[in-house]
């Protein structure tokens, strides 16, 4: 039984690394609260939210009564829909009062990607910061984003509240200052909420591996520093053979054991929750009902993929690859299916015929390096796009350029402007860019943040475009060049990577239908970590093979052009060797 239940505060967040199992976790913890009488409201916060699917209920952007669950509500906050309100909010007052023109560049003003953070942002204080907004409710429980996404969410108030005591010059990116002045009661108040251990706790849900491990160590210390210290461990897909015999069976085990022994010592004193693996998915309120319990049987009785029908494995693709000898590859999916390991995998695939690979990260929370370990190839070099070392480099060029005309009050107005929590999403963007160009001259192989944060940066070109403009004339050719590329498929190939589960691979599907509204075609769909290959008696794991077959044949009848299979392997995916087995023949892991 999780422990945070016994005496749960008023606000539950649930964070940790994608892929953990934070949205079954929130949501099995929303169904036990509301079914003890409680009145629960859920909400996501997460750009790729998929509370609808686990709920089985269609959600929107204000709260909805989730049916078979007397007084739970759930609510996705939809960071387009926020900024729409929020625009509205700040324009509309002046609308046939100023001149069209006037009205028009307001709008323009709030158009960019400032306005959607803290548009997002300022829902989200609503529910936590004013009691008045959630006062019909026992428990409001926070679904979050992946860890990076998360730990700019609870850092904005600090950071939002600063810029705001800092300016005086009333403007920003946001435009003028004077809406946001009236937030900042509302935004301290939610830094408080956070820390009052007594009204919050904080959920860390992780998975018996030592990345998942380690990231959550990382948020903890950092949430720690924030002053939210009221913290839980929840270690998600604890896996118990029920056949001693299974040899792929016991090496699962003894893997989660393995990570389980070496937990870092941030994590070793909180109160912490095992729930065991499930055969299946966890989706719909019954399931959610039974999450803890040991199940074996499994929730399906699909026959599994015959071997033979199964997709190839990504060796056979290596060759193709290399033909071209340059050009860019980018890994994209829901966080947590196994991103980074395929990224590294195909950098050290194609450094090992000769060819030279940069390998980098888009990612908040980067393991490209910890995926390689010490291991080093003489053709590849390995690197992550550092929000904050990217964020000076941008703006000392843009004083050194920008301000260099300016006057003392202008190049102050500049500063100002520079400190806006905006900038570091354009400086990022803009080493993107500029590591899309470096695959000109090699390959440059990009692991690629989570899926809403991934799309965000691809559709930011404009709004870039706009920030840019306006605080230098000056648009890099790497940028201006970055859509063309990324549209070029002899240039750019797109790997999705799932899991063959229900939500990994319906967040992939909508991942392809955003990519290509965008004008870019995926290149192929990797299925990670699967376990249907593999020869088994373990009750559990011929469960989770029937399981896996429905979504198998989904990404292969109906959504993939081309579809390679990972399978899981008893040796971790960290360091060369690890690397260079994971693309091969899926035999070698019997």
């Amino acid at each position: 039984m999780m422990q945070f239940l016994e005496n749960p505060t008023r606000n539950l967040f649930f964070t940790g690394k994608g892929g953990v199992g934070k949205t079954s976790v929130a949501c099995a913890t929303a169904v036990r609260l509301a079914d003890s009488g409680k009145r629960v409201l859920l909400v996501s916060t997460d750009p790729a939210s998929n509370l609808d699917e686990v709920l089985d209920t269609r959600l929107g952007h204000h709260p909805t009564q989730v049916p078979s669950v007397p007084g739970l509500m759930a609510m996705n906050l939809d960071p387009q829909k926020a900024a729409a309100e929020y625009r509205e909010r700040m324009v509309g007052p002046y609308r046939g009062v100023l001149p069209d023109a006037a009205v028009a560049s307001m709008e323009e003003q709030f158009s960019g990607s400032c306005t959607l953070e803290i548009a997002a942002f300022d829902e989200f204080s609503k529910l936590l910061g004013d009691p008045a907004a959630t006062n019909g409710f026992d428990h409001v429980i926070f679904d979050t984003a992946p860890t990076g996404h998360t730990l700019r969410l609870l850092t904005l108030p600090s950071a939002w509240s600063g810029f705001m005591e800092s300016n005086t010059t009333g403007t920003s990116c946001l435009g003028p200052l004077a809406g946001l002045q009236t937030q900042q009661a509302l935004y301290k108040e939610t830094v408080r909420a956070l820390a009052d251990s007594g009204t919050t706790t904080l959920v860390l849900v992780t998975r018996p591996e030592a990345t998942a491990l380690r990231e959550a160590a990382r948020t903890s210390a950092e949430l720690a520093g924030l002053g939210v210290t009221n913290q839980h461990m929840v270690v998600n897909g604890v896996f118990r053979a029920s056949d001693a015999s299974d040899p792929i069976a016991k090496a699962m085990q003894a893997r989660c054991e393995a990570a389980m022994e070496v937990v870092p010592a941030k994590l070793k004193d909180l109160p912490r929750t095992l729930i065991p693996l499930s055969a299946g998915g966890i989706l719909g309120i019954d399931a959610l009902r039974k999450l803890g319990e040991q199940d074996s049987s499994g929730q399906t009785s699909a026959p599994r993929v015959p071997r033979a029908d199964l997709p190839p494995n990504l060796k056979t693709l290596i060759p193709e690859l290399a033909q071209a000898g340059h050009g860019v590859i980018l890994t994209m999916g829901k966080g947590g299916v196994g991103k980074t390991t395929i990224a590294a995998a195909l950098a050290v695939a194609l450094a090992e015929r000769g060819l030279k690979v940069h390998l980098s990260t888009t990612d908040p929370a980067a393991h490209v390096a910890a995926a390689l370990d010490v291991d080093e190839l003489p053709n590849l070099t390995v690197s992550r796009i550092d929000p904050v070392a990217e964020t000076a480099r941008y703006s000392a060029e843009v004083m050194a350029n920008a301000g260099a005309e300016l006057d003392a009050q202008g190049r102050a107005l500049l500063e100002e402007d520079l400190r806006s929590p905006c900038t570091e999403e354009i400086a990022v963007f803009r080493a993107f860019a500029e590591a899309v160009a470096q695959g000109e001259n090699s390959f440059v192989v990009l692991d690629t943040a989570p899926t809403g944060h991934t799309i965000l940066l691809l559709d930011a070109a404009l709004a870039y475009h706009r920030e840019v403009t306006r605080q230098t004339a000056h648009m890099p050719e790497s940028v201006q060049k970055l859509l063309p590329r990324l549209r070029d498929p002899q240039f750019t190939k797109v790997f999705i990577v799932t899991l063959p589960e229900a939500t990994p691979v319906h967040e992939a599907a909508q991942l392809q239908e955003d990519l290509r509204r965008a004008g870019i075609e995926p290149f192929a769909w990797v299925i990670n970590q699967s376990v249907s290959p593999l020869a088994v008696t373990d009750t559990t794991l011929l469960a989770r093979q029937s399981f896996e077959s429905k979504y198998i044949h989904e990404v292969l009848d109906r959504l993939a052009r081309r579809t390679y299979l990972i399978s899981w392997r008893p040796t971790p995916p960290v360091g060369r060797a690890a690397l260079s087995q994971t693309i091969q023949s899926f035999d070698s892991a019997q």
